[in-house]
């Protein structure tokens, strides 16, 4: 299949006022962020991509070459979220893929369609000005379906590994503290905790790396440690990544694992006390010292981890 989806790394509107320009007879154009006497005419090519995805016969096309090309667009975000429909109809390329999830039957076709909206949906997600209110829709409960799928075929794979960098791209942002909430209002953390565990590296990469932001934040931290069976859920799933690590030699995994340690143990009343009795044995012995051979950082982290847990 051609498509990586790794590579393009996952309800009621806000009233937000119409970005002037957008309209087909205004002589202003939103700057997209390319320089040379060429502007408008690749400012028309965009609006006429995303006019085109309003209409079936074209969408798939316009969802292909959007996809490929918004990184290129520095406000891509702000047009696909203020032009009349489109957002509908990036969902509906989504919720039309449902009935194919389970019993699966998925095709590489239709995976690879569903995921160039996918892509676009991240670009809006990554965007300052529309993050907010891609919140506030709601629009990441949309995906949460794709990443409760446990099919290991390809097409599936990059189904879940796609809006696992939706997701990856709202917790990115420095900003976070909102999308933090608003995750763990759902049922985010249970998911990424199977997808650590059962997913290809890429996705237990990218699913580890959001527990790691969401641990990252004081509310997430708190809430992770509040009760023994979250606590407990987290720690088990680290824990066999941690032993499945000592045969996949996976160094970026382990980078991840041993951060969201060490987070763990900035919580002093319950986490760091379970934390001495429970922190899984080849992160004590030096099992991973010649993975570690050059990350000066990692092994830096991992030391503060097992300082914090030397007995008071």
């Amino acid at each position: 299949m051609p498509y990586n989806a790794y590579q393009r790394a996952l309800v009621g509107y806000s009233e937000t006022p119409p970005l002037h320009g957008l309209g087909p007879h205004q002589p202003h154009f939103i700057n997209l962020g390319l320089g040379g006497g060429g502007l408008m005419d690749d400012n028309t090519k965009i609006f006429s991509l995303v006019v085109d995805l309003m209409d079936p016969e074209t969408r798939e096309a316009a969802l292909l070459e959007l996809s490929k090309k918004r990184e290129q667009f520095d406000d891509l975000a702000l047009i696909l979220w203020h032009s009349f429909g489109i957002m509908p109809a990036l969902l509906q390329e989504i919720v039309s893929v449902y009935p194919l999830l389970s019993p699966p039957n998925l095709s590489a076709h239709v995976s690879n369609r569903v995921c160039n909206a996918l892509a676009l949906l991240q670009c809006v997600a990554s965007h300052q000005d529309t993050r907010q209110l891609f919140l506030n829709a709601h629009i990441p409960l949309f995906l949460y379906p794709f990443l409760n799928t446990t099919s290991k075929t390809r097409p599936f794979e990059y189904l879940r590994l796609t809006s696992l960098g939706v997701i990856g791209a709202l917790v990115k942002q420095n900003d976070n503290n909102t999308v933090i909430h608003f995750l763990l209002s759902t049922e985010i953390i249970p998911l990424c905790l199977r997808i650590m565990e059962t997913g290809s590296e890429l996705s237990k990469t990218v699913a580890i790396f959001i527990v790691q932001k969401i641990l990252l934040d004081e509310t997430g931290l708190a809430y992770i440690c509040h009760t023994y069976e979250r606590f407990y859920a987290v720690g088990t799933v680290l824990s066999n990544m941690v032993n499945q690590l000592v045969d996949s030699q996976a160094v970026r995994l382990l980078k991840h694992v041993v951060r969201c340690y060490l987070r763990l143990s900035d919580n002093p009343s319950r986490a760091r006390e379970a934390l001495r009795a429970c922190l899984p044995e080849p992160l004590r012995d030096n099992t991973f010292n010649s993975l570690l051979k050059g990350d000066m950082v990692t092994k830096r982290c991992l030391t503060t981890l097992l300082n914090n847990l030397q007995d008071p």
